[in-house]
């Protein structure tokens, strides 16, 4: 097992369907803790143009994603939506050198997580199909098309690991779910 492997127990995992407020509540976490020295917190690589009011990421073209992947470049890959998500393999160096590490994950990429970091700290974030359906409305990213399929996935992905994973209730306001998280990341 790597030395990363090990230090797997500093790895928090957030994931949450697409419009639970991840990103909102990531963007909480980190300027609450930024004072925090040994706590950093990973981009995402992926094949989506930047939006200035949506995920802090770094946005590859298909070709350049695929370069970077058989390079082995990503710790995690997954795709999902039409594009392609990585994490980069900084997070196993950051990890090794004994910080504690927060990743945007992927519900169904958790299984393959877990086995290469096996004591990573998962948390899933979850919202009301309703709310969900606002928040996808209010971004203007999808089609309705597209938010319809995205609200019937929401619930049969979170049912399969609901039971063995921190959850975090998204309804309410952003603070009381961002003071959650962040007491969570504080007491891993």
């Amino acid at each position: 097992m790597s030395k990363a492997a090990h230090n797997s127990k500093n790895l928090i995992y957030i994931m949450g369907a697409s419009g639970v407020g991840k990103d909102s509540l990531l963007h909480y976490a980190r300027n609450e803790l930024v004072s925090q020295s040994r706590l950093v917190f990973a981009h995402r690589y992926i094949t989506r143009p930047v939006d200035l009011n949506g995920e802090n990421h770094i946005a590859l073209s298909k070709d350049e994603f695929e370069h970077r992947d058989q390079a082995g470049c990503f710790a995690m890959t997954w795709g999902a939506h039409s594009n392609q998500y990585g994490i980069g393999i900084e997070i196993d160096r950051w990890l090794t050198n004994g910080l504690t590490v927060i990743v945007n994950g992927s519900r169904d990429y958790f299984g393959q997580a877990i086995e290469k970091y096996p004591e990573l700290k998962p948390i899933l974030i979850v919202a009301s199909k309703d709310t969900v359906r606002e928040r996808l409305v209010k971004r203007a990213r999808e089609t309705d098309d597209q938010i319809e399929q995205r609200l019937k996935r929401v619930r049969s992905v979170d049912y399969g690991i609901k039971n063995i994973v921190h959850t975090i209730d998204n309804n309410g306001s952003l603070a009381a779910a961002g003071k959650q998280l962040c007491n969570h990341i504080r007491c891993r």
